[in-house]
């Protein structure tokens, strides 16, 4: 029967693994295998036993992915007697006491703080905040890490003004370079200016965990994660192998921007990292003769973070000195701290550094 697989006495866990990656995560493209949810298999005769633990306090969506599994298994592998799909499902507490960033297992040597930088969408400036809001922590006296996880379109080298392959320490990891004080890891470090990064989600999970853990960051106060745009897999599979402590969602005021915030406090919440406030980027222009310049509307940011109940750090205005920072690889925080753009930025990593005290 096409699109079965046969039944053998040898069969092994490889071959029912393969089986459960046919099941997707209800909502997502992505299977239950890899997202780490099968933690277990047991093959007696022609019976199969499977063990999968989540990570969300939701007893419908595992009754959903037990089910789910079991006619896969039932569909898949002819001669099959019992197919015992069990699914746990940690309570609230528990869920909470696991989420990225807050267990000590997940939590990295060195690092006291790891905040994603994300964005609904693209165009909305999220790398130029992030670079910024690295400069700014490091201006307020902060230790500062910035990890480029836009993978396929790397722009921290570039933003930094920093172009060289990171060294090796004795124990073959890799040595950060460093920028404006900042500490900096990109795939644009690795790869030509205009080498294509042509690479399946697998690849992209991998280099991200090599980043974080085969990276001597040192001691940081703050590794700050650009994130790629969107919050599709990628983003989600991003936030559940960085050991996340919050994010902070980058928007502007225009409501093609604010309809995607809604779904970036979703993927947080999500995978239970908490939501450390949104930036209202663009927010604001002003002109030659000193008046202000909404392009984009005004207030939308502010409004949406009071909407979804999350905190508003701060609106940045719309200034020519930022993106000639980032062109020129000197963000304005660093060229120019006592100018108006980057005094926006130092207000919103003052804002942020207070979630700690």
């Amino acid at each position: 029967m096409p699109g079965r697989t046969p039944f053998l006495q040898s069969m092994t866990q490889e071959a029912v693994l393969a089986v459960l990656k046919t099941v997707k995560y209800p909502g997502y493209s992505r299977d239950i295998v890899s997202f780490g949810l099968v933690k277990e298999i047991q093959i007696d005769g022609a019976a199969v036993g499977v063990l999968i633990e989540l990570t969300t306090p939701n007893p419908e969506l595992g009754d959903q992915i037990a089910e789910a599994a079991r006619l896969a298994l039932r569909d898949r592998i002819e001669g099959l007697t019992d197919a015992h799909v069990q699914v746990r499902v940690p309570s609230a507490q528990q869920a909470a006491a696991a989420a990225p960033g807050t267990a000590l297992k997940n939590k990295i040597p060195g690092l006291a703080r790891v905040v994603a930088v994300a964005s609904g969408k693209g165009g909305v400036g999220k790398s130029t905040c992030a670079v910024n809001l690295a400069c700014a922590l490091q201006h307020l006296g902060a230790t500062v890490g910035l990890l480029d996880c836009d993978i396929y379109g790397p722009s921290i080298p570039l933003m930094m003004g920093l172009n060289e392959r990171p060294g090796l320490t004795a124990d073959e990891k890799l040595i950060p370079p460093v920028a404006h004080g900042v500490k900096l890891m990109s795939m644009g470090f690795l790869i030509g200016d205009d080498q294509p990064v042509i690479w399946r989600g697998p690849m992209i999970q991998k280099t991200i965990q090599q980043f974080i853990h085969q990276v001597d960051w040192g001691t940081l106060d703050f590794l700050l994660v650009d994130m790629p745009p969107g919050t599709g897999d990628a983003q989600l599979s991003l936030c559940q192998t960085v050991p996340l402590d919050g994010g902070v969602i980058v928007t502007t005021p225009q409501e093609a921007s604010l309809g995607v915030v809604r779904k970036g406090v979703a993927m947080f919440e999500k995978v239970d990292v908490p939501i450390l406030g949104l930036i209202e980027n663009m927010s604001y222009f002003t002109a030659p003769d000193g008046s202000r310049v909404e392009i984009f509307g005004h207030g939308g940011g502010k409004a949406e973070a009071a909407r979804k109940g999350v905190p508003f750090l701060g609106e940045v205005p719309l200034f020519t000195a930022i993106r000639e920072g980032g062109d020129a690889g000197v963000p304005v925080v660093v060229s120019a701290p006592d100018s108006p753009a980057a005094r926006a930025f130092i207000e919103v990593a003052r804002t942020l550094m207070t979630r700690w005290g």
